[in-house]
Parts: C-alpha cells; sequence; structure tokens
C-alpha cells in the first residue's frame, strides 16, 4: 500500500496522460463538428437570401444584388476567421472579439433576412481556448434564433450580452420571436451542451410569448 503523499508510480502518471489526451481530442473534434454544422446552416441563411434578392430583382437592381451579396460573402469570411483562429497560447480581449463577432454575424446573417442585432459586451479577457469555443456556441445560438424564431420579420430583433458577475462570464443571447417549444433541441443542442462542458459552463434557456433566451454561465479561471 502506497504511503498517503507518496508519488504516483508510472502506470497511474501514464494513465492520466492518456485520459487527458482523449479529453482533448474529444473536444477538438466538437469544435470541428460545430464549425462545419455551423458553416451548412450559415451556408444555408446565405443561399435563401440571394435567392430572394435576386428573384425580386429587376434588370436595374442586378448589379445592386450582386453588391449586396458580396459584402456578404467578405463578412463570411470575417465571422470564420474569427471563428477558425486555432492560436490557443494567447489571451484575448473579449469586447473587441465578440463585438467584431457580432457585426460579422449581423451582416452575414441578420441583416439579409432583417433581423436587427444589439450588443453589449462587457470588457475583460479570455484565454483563447475558451474565447473560441464560446463564440462558436454564440454563433450558434444566433444562427437558431435566425432561421426559426421569426416567421414574421416585423421588428425582428436578437441582443447579445455578455457580463462579468459573481466569478463567472454571463453570456445570453435573447429574441423577440415566436418563443420555441424547447430553447435547446436537435444537432445543434447536442453539440452546444458538448462544447459547454469544454469549458466547464451551463446553459439555461427560457421560451414564452416574449421570445426565446438562452444564457451561457462560464467561471472564470482562476490566475
Amino acid at each position: 500500500m502506497s504511503a498517503i503523499g507518496s508519488m504516483p508510480n508510472g502506470s497511474s502518471v501514464r494513465a492520466q496522460f492518456v485520459a487527458s489526451l482523449d479529453d482533448q481530442s474529444r473536444d477538438w473534434e466538437l469544435v470541428l463538428r460545430e464549425s462545419h454544422h455551423r458553416m451548412k446552416n450559415t451556408l444555408t441563411l446565405l443561399g435563401a437570401s440571394v435567392r430572394r434578392d435576386f428573384t425580386r430583382a429587376g434588370t436595374r437592381d442586378v448589379s445592386l444584388a450582386v453588391d449586396r451579396f458580396e459584402r456578404r460573402i467578405v463578412a463570411f469570411g470575417r465571422l470564420y476567421q474569427l471563428l477558425s483562429d486555432n492560436d490557443d497560447h494567447s489571451a484575448i480581449f473579449v469586447a473587441g472579439f465578440f463585438e467584431s463577432l457580432c457585426a460579422a454575424i449581423s451582416e452575414a446573417v441578420l441583416e439579409p433576412s432583417g433581423i436587427r442585432c444589439e450588443a453589449a459586451i462587457e470588457g475583460g479577457t479570455l484565454p483563447a481556448w475558451q474565447c473560441h469555443r464560446l463564440a462558436l456556441m454564440l454563433t450558434e445560438l444566433v444562427t437558431n434564433a435566425a432561421k426559426h424564431a421569426f416567421p414574421n420579420r416585423n421588428g425582428a430583433l436578437i441582443r447579445i450580452d455578455m457580463a462579468k458577475r459573481d466569478g463567472a462570464w454571463f453570456c445570453t443571447v435573447a429574441d423577440n420571436g415566436i418563443g420555441a417549444t424547447k430553447p435547446l433541441q436537435g444537432t445543434g443542442s447536442r453539440l452546444l451542451e458538448g462544447l459547454a462542458r469544454g469549458i466547464r459552463a451551463r446553459l439555461h434557456g427560457e421560451a414564452g410569448e416574449g421570445g426565446t433566451r438562452v444564457t451561457i454561465v462560464m467561471p472564470i479561471e482562476a490566475a
């Protein structure tokens, strides 16, 4: 029997190391799956808006429709540049990163669908690996709301809030749409839950006549 405080044996250390690698591998596979899922959903929305624009456009308006489409593609590129940066060894300024993310989502996804976006982002820093996974989760929630919350687009609004309190980041995506039967469901829900586990976060969702609201609560890592 080993004494209290003794060093773990080699087999134990190797097992812990392998388990850690397995966890990292599963987390990265989840990030890749969410990225692919995100690209599929965003391209679907982009394609729908392009078809709508070109169907409505007369001969004189085609050049304007092409210009709008070009701006969306550029915004789409900015969005995926933010989401796909794999530098996990740096700290990221939260306000600048998520303000850029919200602007790109708005231009690429929301504005073409007639949906306004409001964002209030508190300052601070996060490790890059947490920041990128949180960005994937927020993008999933916003895109999901854009797809399902507004069968009638009049006055459509999605609001994003990020603030620190009580030792955690609170990141909320709220819409004023029809109110989902379940705030979190389907493939996107499973990926969100997996990403949440990877950053030790919790998801809270509520829906009603005033719309749907989902909050990510992520503990602030000790320095």
